[in-house]
């Protein structure tokens, strides 16, 4: 999902064409590496006592028949020209002089993206000759996502799989409220009764963690309750109910990727030291833009336990600069230059402090080696430390709950809009081929 963003803000950017396509019955075209048989088909006649059918071709409900399909489709791109991207297998990119043409793969839906027409269309022709496919357009439907293109730039939310939840769970009449969770109440596993059956809590947080993917202000909330998951309680269902309640308020809430837009990545790193109260872990939160679109966030408990908030708050900063490294290595693979280095921005200066000191003394021998990959990274210039104030700290709102003001506040500050206000001053208001 991050590369679909990175790939949506880029064509913003340079006003790449941006189209879809849809393989017909996909899972057929697969070549089997092995001999397998199945049982005949109803219907069919035979006076063999017992007949079975050898499989020359992959077919649906052959447990490795995705698999097939992606490295069948995979060598067919190949043929053509195309490079697969080593940080993501689902990206394929063809650099031909000045023309740039990619591929984003989700099993048989295909995002073709590119600057030059004609080898678009070239590409369009060649696929259906191998594999029949249909040509849906201009992109704007995706897995549940919904995209929406004008001059200004490029919408992506999800209000209708938003609107079906909610008819789905029965909230759709529910009062709003502000914010995804309370910030008076700290859950933990032993808060409430048990919950008679968890399997409805379980799919509502499944379908709730999906809606992440265009909605980084519901991702602490959704992240928090996911790990009571095992065996939630009347407290836990009826936070997941206020998550419900506070999507209501703004259905089309997601994220704008602005045409005016650079290029150049900047990200936010923050935790909150002992947060979960059941293992005194700290919970880490990071974002990152891409010029003033936001790409890639994350919110996720650590998996060690820190003995001080600026250890904790290090420990974050090794897991952003992972996602910033990652994030160079996919830029290679779209031909994207990023000379400087990304600026990574930390509210406690302990940790720069950290970061910036090579010399092992007592009160850092204890952090793991992998987490001092941040020194390493900030000593060969792939990354920039840089200190903010806490009331700037953009990953706040992905480390804990928030009261209604900074909440609102850090919404803004991240690019989010809600589309089908009228205050959004139309950004979406006129479609572009």
């Amino acid at each position: 999902m991050t590369t679909i963003r990175v790939l949506l803000s880029l064509v913003a950017i340079n006003n790449w064409f941006l189209h879809q396509l849809d393989v017909n019955t996909a899972f057929l075209h697969g070549d089997l590496n092995e001999t397998d048989y199945m049982k005949i088909p109803h219907g069919l006649h035979t006076t063999n006592p017992s007949p079975v059918c050898k499989l020359n071709k992959s077919i649906y409900g052959l447990k490795q028949a995705s698999r097939q399909w992606h490295e069948k489709l995979t060598k067919v791109l190949l043929s053509y020209g195309f490079n697969k991207s080593h940080y993501d297998h689902s990206l394929l990119t063809k650099t031909k002089h000045s023309n740039f043409t990619a591929i984003l793969i989700y099993v048989d839906d295909l995002v073709l993206i590119g600057n030059d027409f004609s080898e678009i269309q070239l590409t369009k022709q060649l696929l259906d000759t191998k594999f029949n496919i249909k040509d849906l357009g201009n992109l704007k439907f995706f897995l549940g996502l919904e995209i929406a293109r004008s001059s200004k730039g490029i919408a992506l939310y999800q209000r209708k799989y938003v609107l079906d939840l909610l008819s789905e769970t029965g909230m759709f009449t529910a009062k709003p409220c502000s914010t995804p969770m309370d910030y008076n109440i700290k859950l933990h596993s032993s808060s409430g009764s048990p919950f008679p059956d968890p399997a409805p809590y379980r799919r509502l947080l499944g379908k709730l963690l999906y809606l992440t993917n265009s909605r980084p202000d519901i991702s602490y909330a959704v992240s928090h309750l996911s790990q009571f998951n095992s065996c939630p309680t009347d407290q836990h269902h009826q936070a997941a109910n206020r998550i419900l309640r506070y999507i209501k308020s703004s259905p089309a809430l997601g994220l704008f990727f602005l045409s005016q837009n650079t290029t150049i990545l900047k990200g936010f790193s923050d935790s909150d030291w002992a947060a979960c109260l059941d293992t005194i872990k700290s919970v880490t939160g990071w974002c990152f833009f891409l010029g003033s679109s936001l790409i890639s966030w994350k919110s996720k408990k650590q998996t060690t336990m820190s003995k001080s908030s600026a250890e904790a708050k290090y420990i974050a900063l090794g897991m952003a600069s992972c996602e910033a490294q990652w994030l160079l290595y996919l830029f290679h693979d779209l031909h994207i230059p990023h000379p400087n280095p990304i600026s990574l921005y930390c509210d406690n200066n302990s940790a720069l402090h950290i970061a910036a000191n090579p010399v092992f003394h007592e009160c850092t021998k204890h952090i793991e080696i992998d987490c001092h990959i941040v020194r390493e990274r900030v000593q060969n210039d792939t990354l920039h430390l840089l200190l903010i104030p806490s009331s700037s700290q953009l990953a706040d709102l992905l480390t804990k709950p928030l009261s209604p003001m900074p909440f609102h506040s850090n919404i803004s500050k991240l690019g989010m809009l809600n589309f089908h206000l009228q205050a959004c001053g139309g950004v979406v208001e006129h479609q572009i081929c």
